[in-house]
């Protein structure tokens, strides 16, 4: 029992490292334009107002994967996020700085809202409905939230493997919703079964993520010759 509440916990802060940090970055674009003791403030308030509303959010969909058949859909949907995760180059510039106080913080809310449903479905799933999980978790990610971005921002540019484990820890928390899914666990008894299958979703996402990348950067070096004339 320690050692899965161990393992979801370490779940938990490895997608808080890598969904969080990102949408870290809205915090900073949407205080742009203001002063800084006042962006400063946005931060702080920002990230409280951010924090809350997830909150509710990660019990809503906590409460609702007790619904027959939404394990599996979250499951799917986070599969698709993995796959995302490794593929997409996320944009942010559809975020627009506040030019006051209040507006500031609440662009900070809205677009947090928007971009952190990938981040509460994750945590949602890799708590297994405890919420003493969801909490450590949730603590663990402000300060990735307000202080954070910046320092993840430099890992992951030096060391991309963070994205591909990131992805990874993702695939298998979706596959141990589809495992947990009610109407599926008669499928699932078999030990080698139930792992095989979380080993093969997780190798799925990794190997088609890996692939597309791949193709779409033949893509590019053919459209755009001289980047290879370039690299040399």
């Amino acid at each position: 029992m320690e050692f899965d509440f161990i393992t979801a916990l370490l779940t938990i802060i490895v997608i808080d490292l890598v969904l969080a940090g990102d949408n870290a970055i809205l915090i900073g674009l949407a205080a742009r334009n203001l002063p800084k003791p006042q962006q400063k403030k946005v931060i702080l308030w920002g990230s409280v107002g951010a924090i809350v509303i997830r909150t509710i959010a990660t019990l809503a969909v906590v409460y609702l994967l007790a619904v027959p058949g939404l394990r599996l859909l979250g499951g799917l949907l986070l599969i698709m996020i993995a796959y995302k995760l490794l593929v997409e180059d996320k944009d942010h510039s559809n975020v627009k700085a506040g030019n006051s106080f209040w507006a500031a913080i609440r662009t900070v809310m809205i677009a947090d809202a928007l971009m952190g449903l990938d981040n509460v479905l994750a945590v949602a799933g890799a708590s297994h409905g405890n919420f003493l999980l969801i909490i450590l978790g949730l603590v663990i990610s402000v300060p990735v939230v307000m202080w954070g971005s910046t320092v993840i921002l430099k890992w992951i540019e030096r060391y991309p493997v963070i994205i591909t484990i990131g992805a990874a820890v993702l695939a298998w928390t979706a596959s141990k919703m589809i495992v947990a899914e009610p109407f599926l666990t008669g499928y699932f008894t078999n030990g080698f079964v139930k792992y095989g299958f979380e080993l093969l979703v997780i190798a799925v996402v990794i190997l088609s993520g890996l692939y597309k990348m791949s193709s779409s950067s033949k893509q590019v070096a053919e459209t755009n010759p001289e980047i290879l004339v370039r690299a040399k």
